[in-house]
Parts: structure tokens; C-alpha cells; sequence
């Protein structure tokens, strides 16, 4: 075998995973094609010691440190596919390279499926967010939409009133019952169930089926997320639903039901943070190590 483990996908879960195996002078690969799930945004928030960085810089300043160590390589490519064989796995590239290895971590995060309406996706990472942990703080307790996609909204527009005085737009998606009309007047959230037609302005204001125009500051949506590469399903792994989309079913040690593969960060996770994804990454990481010297596969 070429490697001890291969990591397809070298965000924070994946080059926190790559850390722990390094520091084990194991031999690793990352293939990774730079696509962050964060990459639309200006700062992160919410981790401890990066609170307030840009996104990029975080994730440069690891690989930097990662690349410190001799036993790491990097490509900077896509893993297209990925078949079993006696001792480990054969991986193919975009680029028809092939590497093999006796472990493999899929650490490929997930695909955000935004709603379809006008200037949202425009404005995604910018004054449209799904996490408002990471991103409430910072509008300062001005107001706050929140977009429904499914019921599940209803979780989002009953917290986002800790950041600021909140309207939700259920754009037909669901009908509240009186009991959830209750707990949001509760919450003193405004409920708007007209149309939304698209969103406009300078942050993200909501331009409704009407004409009326509501001003906000931020506007929440809680997008369904897809695994971000097909590795996974080819390989046999099973997937568990989740209340946003599917996501990689593990263990505790992060191993698949496939023997010697193993997932984190956002592709095996319900929710997904920078933080998470890095904790994640250090659980997967030392579970893919104590793999290789107790497993027999």
C-alpha cells in the first residue's frame, strides 16, 4: 500500500483528522479540490481561539501546519472513485491518477440546496445564514427573517429572537398549528405567511408576493444538505436521515459499516460547525489509528 490512510477531503474535519495521524507518523494522503462548505463567507464564528477570522485564513494556517509534518502529502484533486481490494483501497482521481491505502476517510462535507427564490443565493455567507450561532452576534440586534423550507424552521424562528426582533416568512411551505402560533407570539415573533417573491437591497430584505418589502438585517434558512461526493454510496456505506438530508452512518470511532472506512465533519453529521467539524475530525483521526493497529482488515 502507497499510504496508511487516504483522506477524501481536506477541510477542517479532514486536516484535523490528518493532524492526529500525522502525529502518529502515520503516511497520509490528503486529496482535496478546495471547495469549503465556508467559503462564501466573510468570518467564522464560534470557535474557541478563531472567533472572527476569515474562513480561508483558518483553514490556510492549518494546512500549514499539517504540511509541517514529513509523513503528509497533499493533491489538490477530486476522488471520482473508490473499490475495495484485499488490503486496503484503490482510489481514482479527476485527473486518472491512482492511489491506494490501507484506511480510507471521507471528510468530503456536504452540499447546501438553498430555496429557489430570486437573490438568496447571492447573498448566501453574506446576509443570508443558517447558523445562528455563527452568525447573530453580528447584526447586532437588528431585525432578523427567518425563511422557512420546512417545519423544521419553526426550531429556527423560535431561537433567532435571542439575536434580534424576528419575522418568519413560511412562504407556504407549512401551516402553523395554534399551538406553534402560540409559542411563536410567545417568543414575540412576527409571522408573515405571504409569498416570498425574492430578496433585494444591500443585506437581504424580503420582497413579497403583494409588494410589500420588510427590512432586515440578516435572514435565516435552514437548507437540505447532501452528501458532497458519491465515494460513500459506491462504497456500500449506509446513511442515516437526518432532519436537513442524509448523512454517512458510523460508530462511535467514526468507521462506516464498510470495514476500514471511515467518515466526519459535516458528511456524518446531522448539523455541522468549523468547530464541530474539527472535534469530529480529532475523534476520526485517532479511531481511523487505533484501526490500523487493532483491526485485522
Amino acid at each position: 500500500m502507497e499510504y496508511d490512510v487516504i483522506i477524501a477531503g481536506g477541510s477542517y474535519a479532514g486536516m484535523s483528522a490528518g493532524l492526529q495521524l500525522a502525529r502518529a507518523r502515520r503516511k497520509v494522503l490528503v486529496i482535496d479540490a478546495g471547495q469549503r462548505r465556508n467559503r462564501f463567507a466573510a468570518s467564522s464564528h464560534g470557535f474557541l481561539g478563531q472567533d472572527g477570522r476569515a474562513p480561508g485564513d483558518i483553514a490556510e494556517d492549518a494546512r500549514r501546519q499539517l504540511m509541517a509534518y514529513p509523513t503528509v502529502q497533499w493533491v489538490a484533486d477530486t476522488v471520482t472513485g473508490a473499490c475495495k481490494e484485499a488490503d486496503g483501497f484503490s482510489l481514482e482521481t479527476v485527473s486518472g491518477d491512482r492511489y491506494s491505502a490501507q484506511r480510507l476517510l471521507l471528510a468530503t462535507g456536504v452540499i447546501d440546496d438553498l430555496p429557489d427564490v430570486e437573490g438568496l443565493a447571492q447573498r448566501w455567507g453574506k446576509s443570508v445564514f443558517h447558523c445562528p450561532y455563527c452568525h447573530g452576534y453580528e447584526l447586532d440586534q437588528g431585525p432578523i427573517g427567518v425563511l422557512a423550507t420546512s417545519e423544521m424552521s419553526l426550531h429556527h424562528a423560535l431561537m433567532l429572537p435571542d439575536w434580534g426582533p424576528t419575522t418568519f416568512f413560511t412562504n407556504g411551505v407549512f401551516e402553523p398549528t395554534p399551538e406553534q402560533r402560540a409559542s411563536l407570539a410567545q417568543r414575540g415573533v412576527t409571522l408573515v405567511p405571504e409569498r416570498v417573491e425574492r430578496i433585494e437591497g444591500d443585506r437581504a430584505n424580503v420582497v413579497l408576493a403583494d409588494g410589500r418589502v420588510v427590512l432586515i438585517d440578516g435572514l435565516f434558512v435552514l437548507p437540505r444538505t447532501r452528501v458532497a461526493n458519491s465515494l460513500a454510496a459506491s462504497l456500500g456505506c449506509a446513511f442515516e436521515d437526518g432532519p436537513l438530508g442524509a448523512f454517512i452512518q458510523t460508530d462511535m470511532t467514526r468507521e462506516t459499516n464498510v470495514a476500514g472506512v471511515f467518515a466526519c465533519g459535516d458528511a456524518a453529521m446531522p448539523f455541522g460547525s468549523v468547530a464541530l467539524a474539527v472535534g469530529d475530525g480529532v475523534r476520526a483521526g485517532s479511531g481511523v489509528h487505533r484501526s490500523l493497529i487493532f483491526s485485522a482488515h
